[in-house]
């Protein structure tokens, strides 16, 4: 399911990290684990990956990531305020020197007018305090075309990490 841009991609960035001598955890909902797995396809991606966190669910996100239970409840799984807490979390519960977290609808059900399918919040940081955030409405390009768009959006914001 992973495609060759993908893996270039993810390519890229593990040799990026390995030059800056950098290492990378992941903190998963939406993409169940993509993010990780692009990175892990690379050879030699054992010098940069860390680990990876699937929190599915929102037992998950506060058990391994510590977001707090208050913030899940009042802005829900599919927040920027859960995105920041999940990749705060992901650094701080590992080793790791950036940390990006995905949280989204993939679909095809589970949206509303609110939130509707096809928007993921991201969220990436490193050890210096660089933050970012991206809020993404891919639209209903289907469930696949969603978790791909985001796999791609997460490589590409560890890699603004590294030139911050």
């Amino acid at each position: 399911m992973i495609d060759a841009d993908i893996t270039e991609r993810a390519r890229i960035l593990i040799e990026h990290c390995k030059a800056a001598g950098l290492t990378i955890a992941t903190a998963e909902s939406c993409t169940g684990g993509m993010v990780v797995a692009a990175l892990t396809d690379i050879a030699g991606s054992s010098a940069v990956v860390d680990r990876g966190y699937v929190t599915y669910s929102n037992a998950a996100k506060i058990e391994m990531l510590g977001v707090s239970a208050r913030t899940l409840a009042a802005h829900g799984a599919v927040s920027r305020e859960t995105a920041l807490q999940m990749s705060a979390g992901a650094l701080m519960r590992s080793d790791a020197d950036l940390a990006v977290a995905v949280t989204g609808i993939a679909g095809p059900s589970g949206g509303s007018p609110e939130k509707p399918v096809g928007l993921v919040h991201l969220a990436a940081r490193d050890r210096h305090g660089h933050l970012h955030h991206i809020e993404s409405r891919y639209g209903d390009i289907g469930r696949d075309g969603i978790r791909l768009a985001t796999v791609q959006t997460a490589l590409g914001m560890l890699e603004g990490l590294i030139q911050a």
